[in-house]
């Protein structure tokens, strides 16, 4: 039966009444193993469920969904993984997002189940789904496991790598000689700086428990000679000497006091004409997109005490503590780009 023409078109929508269903498609067959079991060959589906002990027509509708998803193919009665679940969604891939994947459903999706109460409330939504709430960032929230840890930054180096080389090219940074990336777990920053710039020395710098796997990525790539690892605590420790301070995925986490005192301490720090390298992405000047920024904005209300932002709210925050010559640059990546330049009085 054809929509009534009278009335606006339904499948906005329809299409959101429907979206969960498709995060949560994935994310179970992730969780399940199913893209893992295929990259290693082709399979039907009575020969999966046998493997993965699930019921036959249960996982043959799930592997059909995938299929509509483009996340499999079929061919007769084998299932294969597409190029892009074998990049993204395979266990044995260096750029799988797996873990974040996992994170996304053992933890987001029952954070989110709890948005109405966090509009409510204005505050993160760790003790109502939880039970419990420690210190954002420790081992009570997002590592519970050492396992748990390496696969979480392994889901997000998944997604540093689709990312940060656009991040490095969206402006030119080749007069900078010393860059320190403050949080930058895995090092896929530092790793895309080095590449692009090669006169660039880069550090990372993360807590003590991230540190391990840092060095093992940092070491495989080409450029490890430049890149120092170090363990610290950016709000506390002495920060390493830099001219260009790297902050990706870190403005958003926090208050705007905290945002306030870590970019105070990165001013004092820079020598004149050196700057902060932000990547978040930024929502525009009215508020009213991009949806990956707002979605974003939502979650960190959830998850965190901070927020996403325009640039004009960058522009507010760098300048209280002294940056100047402030630029936003917008990527096709999940994140786009701020620098800003610590001028001579």
């Amino acid at each position: 039966m054809p929509y009534d023409l009278s009335k606006p078109d339904p499948n906005v929508v329809l299409h959101l009444l429907e979206a969960f269903r498709r995060s949560k498609t994935m994310f179970s067959a992730v969780s399940l193993g199913i893209f893992d079991s295929l990259e290693s060959q082709p399979a039907t589906a009575a020969t999966l469920a046998g493997e993965l002990g699930v019921n036959c027509d249960a996982l043959e509708r799930l592997l059909d969904a995938c299929v509509g998803l483009q996340l499999l193919s079929r061919q007769g009665e084998l299932y294969h993984n597409t190029p892009t679940a074998s990049t993204y969604l395979s266990a044995q891939s260096p750029s799988r997002m797996t873990g974040y994947i996992k994170y996304s459903d053992d933890v987001l999706w029952k954070l989110w189940a709890n948005l109405e109460d966090a509009i409510r409330e204005g505050t993160n939504r760790w003790e109502q789904t939880f039970g419990g709430y420690g210190p954002l960032f420790s081992s009570s929230n997002f590592f519970r496991s050492p396992e748990a840890m390496r696969e979480f930054l392994m889901g997000m180096h998944g997604q540093g790598l689709v990312s940060s080389p656009q991040v490095v090219a969206a402006l030119d940074l080749s007069r900078y000689h010393r860059l320190v990336d403050l949080g930058g777990a895995t090092g896929h920053l530092a790793i895309a700086a080095c590449l692009r710039y090669p006169d660039l020395q880069a550090v990372v710098f993360d807590q003590p428990q991230t540190v391990e796997l840092a060095r093992q990525v940092v070491h495989t790539s080409s450029v490890s000679d430049r890149i120092n690892v170090i363990a610290g605590d950016f709000f506390v420790d002495e920060l390493p000497d830099a001219d260009l301070y790297a902050l990706v995925r870190i403005i958003h986490d926090w208050s705007e006091a905290k945002v306030l005192t870590l970019l105070g301490r990165l001013f004092e720090r820079l020598p004149p004409d050196g700057a902060v390298l932000i990547a978040e992405k930024l929502l525009n000047e009215e508020k009213n997109g991009p949806p990956w920024a707002q979605m974003q904005n939502l979650g960190m209300l959830l998850y965190t005490e901070g927020k996403e932002r325009t640039l004009a709210e960058y522009k507010a925050l760098l300048e209280h503590v002294g940056f100047s010559s402030v630029r936003g640059i917008v990527t096709p990546s999940p994140l786009d780009v701020i620098l800003a330049v610590k001028r001579e009085p």
